[in-house]
């Protein structure tokens, strides 16, 4: 059986894009829970901010990055917003 420490030693991902991938789903996470404490389903956040359901859907099951855009509506709709702070500084 494979690990997913012995397959991402075999992709050789370098730490900059490790580090980039954790961040990635931090953000994620953070979206999914401001979510659901809001006690919005995707369908109800998606009619909010003026995207598909399916949209949604894919981004939190990390099927892809998303869109900055698309981000930036799902966020905003919520009542957040992106800032940009050193690393470490969270």
């Amino acid at each position: 059986m494979t690990t997913w420490k012995g397959l991402k030693n075999d992709l050789s991902i370098s730490q900059e894009d490790q580090n980039a991938i954790a961040l990635e789903k931090d953000l994620i996470r953070a979206m999914v829970a401001i979510r659901e404490e809001k006690g919005l389903t995707q369908s109800q956040l998606a009619e909010m901010c003026n995207v598909k359901q399916p949209i949604i859907a894919r981004m939190e099951a990390s099927v892809h990055s998303p869109q900055i855009d698309s981000l930036l509506k799902i966020l905003t709709s919520l009542g957040y917003t992106l800032q940009i702070v050193p690393m470490g500084k969270k």
